[in-house]
């Protein structure tokens, strides 16, 4: 399935296909952002295995390059999936995770049921 623009609880939402292109590069970040951006989506979500491993890997600064993007854009990201082999490796990605989840820029959820939950107020 290609990356669909959809309506989830009110909001509209670039849902990203698990199966698209890896987002390895700021430059394939702003082709989202482009893509949410022309389809008037205000959230952007990009399943966990989408993102290359350096994402998780925060030394390379990759994670800070692309939630930037996504902010300066006013666009929010979701990274929707299973992280917690990264998580589990890296105490500055938990709290990263954790920092993020209670703001309103960046969310990591499990799944779209939990965007949904996040997304309706739940």
């Amino acid at each position: 399935m290609p990356d669909v623009l959809e309506e989830r609880t009110g909001v509209p939402v670039l849902v990203c296909d698990p199966a698209g292109p890896p987002v390895a590069t700021t430059e394939a970040a702003l082709d989202l952002i482009g893509g949410a951006s022309f389809g008037g989506a205000e959230v952007v979500a990009v399943p966990a295995e989408r993102l290359d491993p350096s994402f998780f890997a925060l030394g390379t600064r990759f994670a800070g390059e692309v939630m930037q993007k996504f902010v300066n854009y006013r666009l929010r990201l979701v990274v929707v999936g299973d992280i917690s082999a990264h998580l589990a490796a890296s105490g500055a990605l938990r709290a990263l995770v954790a920092e993020s989840n209670r703001h309103d820029h960046v969310w990591f959820v499990p799944d779209l049921a939990a965007l949904d939950a996040r997304l309706g107020g739940g």
